[in-house]
């Protein structure tokens, strides 16, 4: 199921920041404005304190989108909700490894189901704790902010975390995509992209940005090139 590692930085926006009246219309314009991919932040109000989407509202906003949708499950039970949001579009699902009693099962679930899987670790949750899950993952996220609300400081104390996984990653010969969320602005996407991050989350950001999401993106995408190792060297 892995795909190639990204030849660019991937910008995947958070919907947490939208209009929730209008959300057909927001994933249109994110879509124009040239992004990757989608993600949901889905939250039960338990693992995190704060309430979000559920799979039917990410099933209506699919038909708008032409990019793919990931499904961020900052939730207690993922394995009970996994097949509803994979039938709801999310290509990619992740789960954190936090909640999984038997995370091998739960990611070899996703993608029996058809789906991309991902495995999140908060910023407290030590990289080695995915060692021995590399072959069943198409992503690790690390986390950079505290999870359950959107507009939080980046935590650049991750950075270190973010290079032992690239370490790890790259050490597999696996195509893992590595992704950051959390507070991602112009100015703390270098330490993530140099740290080795190839996918980056923005929410408030990106929505809040003067110029507008296009013009946020392409800024985006431009400095994590820049400051990426691999593009580097390349």
């Amino acid at each position: 199921m892995s795909e190639t590692r990204p030849s660019r930085p991937l910008i995947v926006p958070s919907v947490l920041p939208a209009d929730f009246a209008r959300l057909g219309d927001e994933v249109r314009d994110l879509c124009e404005a040239g992004v990757d991919r989608i993600q949901w932040d889905v939250m039960d109000g338990v693992f995190v304190p704060n309430l979000t989407f559920g799979p039917d509202v990410i099933a209506a906003a699919r038909p708008h989108s032409s990019v793919g949708f990931e499904a961020h499950l900052m939730v207690v039970n993922p394995d009970e909700l996994l097949g509803r949001y994979v039938e709801a579009g999310c290509e990619l699902v992740i789960v954190h490894a936090e909640a999984c009693t038997h995370l091998h099962r739960t990611l070899g679930r996703i993608r029996d189901l058809g789906a991309r899987s991902g495995v999140s670790l908060n910023p407290h949750t030590p990289a080695d704790v995915v060692a021995h899950v590399l072959s069943e993952t198409d992503l690790i996220l690390a986390m950079t902010v505290n999870p359950g609300f959107g507009g939080q400081a980046y935590i650049p104390s991750v950075e270190p975390k973010v290079a032992q996984l690239r370490r790890m990653i790259d050490d597999s010969g696996l195509s893992i995509e590595l992704e950051v969320d959390g507070g991602i602005t112009d100015s703390t996407i270098q330490g993530a992209a140099a740290a080795g991050a190839d996918v980056f989350i923005s929410g408030s950001w990106m929505y809040a940005y003067p110029d507008g999401k296009a013009a946020a993106v392409e800024k985006l995408r431009t400095i994590a090139a820049e400051n990426s190792p691999r593009e580097g060297a390349a």
